[in-house]
């Protein structure tokens, strides 16, 4: 059995029990002396924890333990690079004309059907091979088909009407067998001069040009003029 003076505490360590006896004037005048507190069995207020301690495991540590963990390599892979992308070049407006140009002096350089020599009105055409198609074309800036007949017999003085269905109502119709070069060919939609042979001088549709080309229509129509 101990004394424990004013403010004196008792700390059990594991159980966490802490008691603390603070004076009070009470306690002080039932000891009989001042400032005396009551007399505590210190060794019962801490016989759980030791009790506690007892039982617990003891845990023991080399002085010259260390602590060590496992650090997972990682490598960084560089991804490969991507493919190199081709860019088709867009073609300049100087090699679009070089290309045009090329393609009709060929067209223009093609023979001309030997029924052109003498014909005045085959030699006006063939003037103007390679001439580009043009919707509602009159002029040697660009010729329709109908624009195109019109132009060339407006040449020897003779006018047309404008349109391929005019000009047909404007000659004669004669068979293929009577057909002379220099009479029109008429069929649905389209007109052309006729060359000889199986031959005939138009402006044919958008992307050709004026050229003589072999008669394609199915039943075709021809028409003498004058």
């Amino acid at each position: 059995m101990g004394t424990v003076g004013r403010r004196t505490a008792v700390v059990a360590a594991s159980s966490g029990l802490v008691v603390s006896m603070l004076g009070s004037p009470a306690s002080a005048a039932a000891g009989g002396e001042a400032g005396a507190l009551p007399a505590v069995d210190t060794a019962a207020l801490t016989a759980s924890a030791r009790a506690v301690l007892n039982t617990a495991p003891v845990v023991t540590a080399p002085v010259d333990a260390a602590w060590t963990f496992d650090v997972p390599v990682v490598t960084a892979e560089t991804p490969p690079p991507p493919p190199p992308v081709k860019v088709k070049a867009a073609a300049s407006r100087s090699t679009t004309r070089a290309a045009a140009a090329t393609t009709t002096a060929a067209v223009a350089s093609a023979p001309a059907p030997s029924s052109v020599s003498g014909n005045a009105v085959l030699e006006i055409a063939a003037r103007y091979v390679g001439t580009p198609y043009l919707s509602g074309g009159t002029t040697p800036e660009g010729f329709d088909c109908s624009g195109f007949t019109s132009y060339v017999f407006a040449q020897l003085g003779i006018s047309l009407p404008r349109t391929s269905t005019g000009q047909k109502a404007a000659g004669t119709i004669v068979s293929r067998a009577d057909a002379l070069p220099g009479d029109l060919i008429w069929s649905p939609g389209h007109i052309s001069i006729y060359a000889g042979g199986n031959e005939q001088i138009d402006s044919p549709r958008p992307g050709k040009t004026v050229q003589f080309r072999s008669i394609w229509q199915s039943s075709p129509v021809f028409i003498r003029i004058g």
